[in-house]
C-alpha cells in the first residue's frame, strides 16, 4: 500500500469515527471531520499533507499524489 492510499484510508476512517462520536458522544467531534476535510482541501492545491510527510519518514512507498 502506498502513501496515497494510506492517507485516503486514514482520512476516511477519521471522518467516519468523527461522525459516529459526533452522533453518540458530543457534536463537538464533528469539528474533527471538518479539520480533516479542510486538510484534504488544502493538500489538493498545495500537495503538502502532514500525514504523507510522516509516512514518508517511516519509509513507506511513495505514490503519485504526495512526493
Amino acid at each position: 500500500m502506498n502513501i496515497d492510499r494510506m492517507v485516503f484510508a486514514f482520512a476516511g476512517f477519521v471522518v467516519l469515527l468523527s461522525l459516529i462520536l459526533g452522533h453518540y458522544v458530543s457534536s463537538y467531534w464533528l469539528l474533527l471531520a471538518a479539520f480533516v476535510g479542510l486538510n484534504m482541501f488544502q493538500a489538493a492545491f498545495t500537495g503538502i499533507c502532514p500525514l504523507a510527510i510522516i509516512l514518508k519518514r517511516f519509509g513507506c512507498e511513495s505514490g503519485c499524489a504526495f512526493k
